[in-house]
């Protein structure tokens, strides 16, 4: 059974030493002493019933059970720290935060914007989990998804960041030896790069066009879950692509990349998704709020063809 004489001093220490894997170097970045962590390690260790580290003589690893208790301790840090939030007039956010997108979105524009929220507020313990698939984020524990395209989920609220399209494209190289096609039927005939994308249909490819919606199955001989690995194949010439206008821009603006059937083009606005209504956390409030800022307008932002 669970005894209660832990605290949240308990639970801080073990955290940091989890997260550093490191006994030492957890009392260097608390400002503390190795003997003190190891106590208050021990302490919580007796209080739960449970080893949460391996202990050696040159490392430590976090067991099984620790791993568990881990992300128990810090949910009760982040409840903790949303309290305090609550009962200041300037919260400063802490505790974990949880975000999640597309490889490309979140390597390109996510990854920098995440570096300058941890820049402003240090006390935030920052994810970011990268996947070409979709995420549920209750069973995952995500706080934010960064994605394109409809939310269809009920249970979640969608945020919107960006107006967005997917566009057609191809290098020169593979227009010189194929040419370009002339409507929507025609790619039916052409090497297509296909990308099994997180919400995104495989293997057909619906737009929208000066004759309202259209639908053409496309086939290719190569394909990927990884809009980077298409982005370069499209580059070197291997077929056409549809990728975001944001993904795309730059390319298309050198050359390296022509844009085919410009009347054509697939919705895919940016929406940031949370599973809990922000007012009910000043974190995911506050964090939020930066994340859609820095995509719109910040130096990392999200840029269409236009911009």
């Amino acid at each position: 059974m669970l005894k209660s004489d832990w605290d949240l001093v308990d639970l801080q220490v073990f955290c940091q030493a989890a997260r550093r894997a490191s006994f030492a170097q957890a009392a260097l970045d608390l400002g503390i002493s190795g003997a003190y962590v190891t106590k208050r390690i021990a302490h919580l260790e007796k209080a739960l019933g449970v080893r949460l580290f391996h202990r050696s003589t040159r490392r430590v690893v976090i067991s099984e059970a620790g791993e568990a208790a881990y992300t128990w301790a810090r949910r009760v840090l982040d409840s903790a720290a949303e309290w305090g939030d609550q009962t200041h007039s300037e919260p400063a956010p802490s505790g974990s935060l949880r975000v999640s997108a597309s490889l490309r979105l979140g390597r390109q524009h996510l990854s920098p914007i995440l570096a300058l929220l941890g820049e402003r507020y240090p006390q935030l313990d920052i994810w970011l989990e990268l996947l070409d698939r979709p995420v549920d984020l209750l069973e995952e524990g995500i706080d934010i998804d960064v994605r394109m395209g409809e939310v269809q989920e009920p249970h979640l609220i969608a945020h919107p960041v960006k107006s967005n399209v997917r566009v057609l494209c191809a290098a020169p190289s593979y227009l010189a030896r194929r040419g370009a096609p002339r409507s929507l039927a025609d790619l039916a005939g052409h090497e297509c790069l296909l990308l099994r994308e997180r919400h995104q249909a495989f293997g057909v490819w619906r737009l929208q066009g000066p004759q309202g919606p259209g639908m053409v199955k496309i086939t290719g001989s190569m394909g990927s879950n990884h809009a980077d690995v298409v982005y370069q194949w499209a580059l070197g010439g291997k077929g056409i692509v549809l990728l975001a206008e944001w993904d795309v821009q730059a390319a298309l603006r050198s050359g390296q990349l022509v844009r085919l059937l410009p009347d054509h083009a697939q919705s895919a606005d940016v929406w940031a998704v949370t599973a809990a209504r922000t007012a009910q956390s000043p974190k995911l409030r506050l964090c939020l709020q930066f994340l859609i800022e820095q995509l719109r307008q910040g130096p990392h932002a999200l840029r269409g063809l236009d911009s």
